[in-house]
């Protein structure tokens, strides 16, 4: 599968804001934003003028990139979203929000969402006490994501928790610090996505 492995604060500066794909590095004075707060290549430096289509665009590949979803992956996630009774735009941004690479960054497990879905992959988390290797895995109320035993002896998942007290956990979720474990007791509250996302014009990208 395709998958980027380029330098991903291009990407930052790209969206021209800050997407916090390398982790804790976001807050430093080495943030690629921070360093150059326009985006990359030749003409990075331009004024140009956006069209409609283009804005809806740069806001589909923005949440993209925050997600680390791929765009066939994306697609079927809106095409979900839209076949589902509710409001598509919450719909969609709650989808990516379930996902397990998603909620064990959401937990502080590991520092990114990135590291996330390394570690789900090389099988470190669990679900409902049952190895899960599949960041794309949605889960769902009631759940409990824990560690397996390769998991529980990870040194960076140890590193997360110990920094745990720096970041604010969803209301949706719950930590169990001492047993390493997270209870998803809710649905995903759009209210807490601090990052600017306008999901409406991604609805309005598919729909075309």
């Amino acid at each position: 599968m395709a998958r980027y492995s380029g330098p991903v604060c291009r990407h930052c500066r790209r969206e021209g804001m800050k997407l916090f794909l390398k982790g804790d590095r976001c807050y430093t004075d080495k943030c690629g934003v921070e360093r150059r707060n326009y985006p990359p290549g030749q003409h990075g430096q331009a004024r140009p003028k956006f069209s409609d289509y283009a804005t809806q665009l740069r806001e589909k590949q923005k949440v993209r990139r925050i997600y680390g979803v791929l765009e066939r992956q994306f697609r079927k996630t809106v095409q979900t979203a839209t076949r589902t009774r509710g409001v598509t735009g919450e719909l969609l941004l709650a989808l990516l929000e379930r996902r397990l690479d998603n909620v064990v960054y959401r937990l502080g497990l590991v520092t990114s969402r990135a590291e996330g879905r390394q570690l789900v992959r090389h099988g470190h988390f669990s679900v409902n006490g049952r190895r899960v290797n599949v960041p794309s895995f949605v889960v769902k109320k009631g759940d409990v994501v824990g560690l397996t035993a390769r998991g529980d002896k990870a040194a960076r998942i140890a590193a997360a928790l110990e920094a745990l007290e720096e970041r604010t956990v969803p209301s949706w979720l719950t930590v169990n610090k001492q047993a390493r474990t997270g209870t998803i007791t809710g649905d995903p509250v759009r209210e807490e996505l601090t990052l600017p996302i306008s999901e409406q014009l991604i609805v309005e990208l598919y729909s075309r």
